[in-house]
């Protein structure tokens, strides 16, 4: 997604790929597409080998990928920065009741949903 919530992409993978494998099938999605694209953030969780994997990757286009860390002597809860766009998204498409439970057989027709709500919620927005 962009810095605006907004979904650029969404891969729905089956649930026995790791996160960061299934991150490789998005930011291959790079070689071809988002040719304004310029930095990716990532959570801790994806930091080692994508990191290498994308400079690999993007040799030619200069995408760097940067981790947002979370400062290891923090104690409870604590908003980091970058990280919180994401999860209001997650919060804005879990409005829709077909994102709500996982009724999709099919790959494709989870992704197909997935962009329908986010459609339906630029809609709204310009409908204003």
């Amino acid at each position: 997604m962009d810095t605006l919530g907004l979904i650029l992409l969404a891969v729905v993978h089956p649930a026995d790929i790791q996160d960061r494998d299934g991150a490789r099938m998005v930011l291959k999605s790079l070689e071809t597409r988002f040719g304004w694209l310029k930095l990716v953030w990532a959570d801790g969780g994806y930091a080692g080998q994508l990191v290498g994997w994308l400079a690999n990757l993007a040799r030619h286009r200069r995408v760097k990928l940067e981790i947002v860390k979370r400062s290891d002597n923090v104690a409870g809860f604590k908003v980091l920065p970058k990280r919180w766009i994401v999860e209001r998204t997650f919060g804005w498409l879990s409005q829709s009741r077909r994102l709500n439970r996982d009724y999709e057989t099919l790959i494709e027709s989870a992704e197909a949903i997935i962009h329908i709500a986010m459609i339906r919620l630029m809609i709204r927005r310009l409908a204003r």
